[in-house]
């Protein structure tokens, strides 16, 4: 791995905490992976964007997939996975996925989240689409994102008291704090020591607080859980926090990133007029799990005769027959029909939508729901071994920042929270691992000191809006050789003019929350884009209308880029489907 030397225009630090792991990001894989850090004994950090339940986890709605019903297997699940991936999910991923998946569950329940139950006592699970067997595990009807981040923040907070007390003498013991929190934190670049390892993170706290402004975090892991990147559309289930920083850390740290071409657009988001912008309400796919009919104005449903699974196909073939439907119809819109669920079905199973729905002015009790699709979640993100392991030695990546394989080409319904869940968990035991053979609290590195000049132009605040048209109209769900050249000339203005005012003028945006975003959503962009324009067919929810055949013989493997150090873009295929190692170089840390 050699770093690019690139960095985020920011001033200096002018705080720091040493740590064994800082984990960044606070949705189920990042908390996950903090509480079970702070169980092995590591000094933990946690750093978050905005409050600790803020992030995307809250808002999933569905559930999450394992082969925990009767009649139902890994085997079952792992096929599923894979029809769904089409091709390009790496088949070890996936056997990990399914196999550790039941159990990460039960752990799950046991740190707090309770889930739906059957009147017979049992989990209550339903399907979603692509899956042939009732194995979403849900909460609160349609809530399952804000309880599994309920009880993990309050596992966490728990911990915290725990220590408060143990400090003042009440706990019975003398237990050495163990988890801190840093909230309202923007993560901004890694920090690696002289032999190009990982030493930390820089980050800017917002408000006030224990610290404000730029700070540091040193610690020899770093794990990245940052979440998606969906805010580089104009229109996304996305929080307002998913603005790919996680992916652009990486990327100027040298790491490699994959298959960030496929962005999944959920195909039933509440349609709220052609320009609404940001962050748009969610219909889960739940609700056609339980026999909600996509239909046309004329209540046609044209997803039947598509798929055997009709409306429950794999997301990427209900949304293109959503925008086919669309296209033939010059509409704007179809439509979600479940009257025949009545009041009480929707109060009790699905209380969240049916709240969303009538704030908007639809009541689904009595007509259909208008939707569309939306960017929803990225299969791809920095590229992980079976353990979470970048190919920056001590970065470690899990969650929607990360690509495992486990996704290919298409995400499985409810399969997110459940790779947040078992990849957190795997990367633990290796940091624990590897820590334990050096003793338990090896050395913090020092970092490497970098010069004060700007090795990153930043982007004024506006740019961001800029970005999302150029994105939607070029690369979203429908993308031609033609739409995306026009997108990827319009970013290359953006970067080109950034740069060469910086480097004629020594000008840049003033660094701060909006710029550093703006610059962030670039980097993620260009390299989606280029992706995109590189991969000349159709697979899975990538769609492209010049190319609209899966062609397995060329393209059944994955594109993987990394940034240069005069912040050009390397791209590169790999051989096969199944990534190849992340390197040799992730050995335990010699002293």
């Amino acid at each position: 791995m050699t770093s690019t030397g690139i960095r985020l225009h920011a001033p200096a630090p002018g705080w720091n905490i040493d740590a064994d792991v800082v984990v960044v990001g606070s949705g189920v894989a990042g908390l996950t992976a903090a509480l079970r850090c702070e169980a092995a004994g590591l000094r933990t950090v946690v750093v978050t964007k905005a409050r600790l339940d803020d992030g995307s986890t809250r808002w999933a709605q569905g559930g999450i997939a394992a082969a925990l019903g009767e009649g139902d297997t890994p085997e079952q699940h792992q096929d599923d996975t894979l029809v769904a991936g089409a091709g390009l999910c790496d088949e070890e991923a996936v056997r990990i996925l399914v196999t550790e998946g039941p159990d990460a569950v039960r752990r799950l329940i046991e740190t707090g989240a309770h889930f739906d139950e059957s009147s017979e006592g049992g989990l209550e699970l339903t399907r979603e689409g692509g899956h042939h067997r009732r194995r979403i595990a849900h909460a609160g009807g349609d809530a399952t994102g804000a309880e599994i981040s309920r009880a993990l923040v309050e596992a966490v907070r728990a911990v915290r008291r725990g220590e408060r007390e143990a400090l003042s003498g009440k706990g019975g013991g003398g237990r050495r704090a163990g988890l801190r929190t840093v909230e309202n934190a923007l993560v901004l670049d890694l920090l690696t020591d002289a032999d190009g390892r990982t030493a930390g993170v820089t980050l800017h706290v917002m408000g006030e607080g224990q610290h404000d402004g730029v700070g540091a975090v040193h610690a020899p892991a770093v794990v990245l859980a940052t979440g998606g990147m969906g805010q580089v559309f104009s229109a996304t289930t996305n929080p307002s926090v998913s603005t790919g920083d996680g992916v652009a850390l990486a990327l100027r740290a040298g790491a490699e990133v994959s298959d960030l071409e496929f962005v999944q657009f959920h195909p039933t988001v509440l349609f709220l007029g052609p320009d609404a912008e940001g962050q748009q309400p969610l219909v889960s796919e739940a609700v056609r799990g339980e026999g909600a009919h996509l239909v046309d104005a004329d209540g046609v449903r044209f997803m039947v005769g598509q798929h055997e699974l009709a409306e429950l196909a794999p997301r990427d073939i209900v949304a293109k027959g959503i925008m086919r439907r669309m296209q033939e119809q010059g509409a704007e819109h179809m439509f979600l029909d479940a009257r025949h669920f009545g009041a009480a079905m929707w109060e009790h199973r699905f209380p969240t939508i049916l709240a969303a729905c009538r704030a908007h002015g639809i009541d689904p009790v009595h007509e259909p729901i208008p939707i569309a699709p939306a960017a929803h979640y990225a299969s791809g993100g920095v590229r992980t071994d079976s353990h979470g392991r970048t190919t920056v030695p001590g970065l470690y990546a899990c969650g929607e920042v990360a690509c495992t394989g486990v996704h290919g080409a298409n995400r499985l319904a409810s399969n997110s929270l459940l790779e947040g869940l078992v990849y957190a968990e795997r990367i633990v035991a290796d940091i624990a691992g590897s820590r334990a053979e050096n003793g338990l609290h090896a050395r913090v590195p020092a970092p490497v000191v970098h010069p004060e000049k700007p090795a990153h132009p930043l982007l004024e605040p506006e740019a961001r809006f800029a970005i999302q048209r150029i994105m939607t109209e070029g690369a979203g769900v429908l993308r031609s050789a033609g739409s995306l050249e026009t997108a990827a000339d319009a970013l290359q203005r953006l970067h080109t003019d950034a740069r060469d005012a910086l480097e004629e003028n020594g000008k840049t945006a003033e660094p701060g929350v909006d710029t550093w975003e703006a610059t962030n959503l670039l980097c993620v962009a260009r390299v989606l884009v280029a992706a995109a324009c590189l991969r000349e067919e159709t697979r899975g929810c990538h769609w492209r209308e010049d190319h609209a055949d899966r062609d397995d013989t060329t393209w059944r493997r994955h594109i993987v880029v990394r940034l240069n150090p005069d912040r050009t873009l390397a791209l590169h295929t790999t051989d096969t489907p199944d990534f190849p190692p992340t390197r040799q170089q992730h050995r335990p840390q010699e002293q």
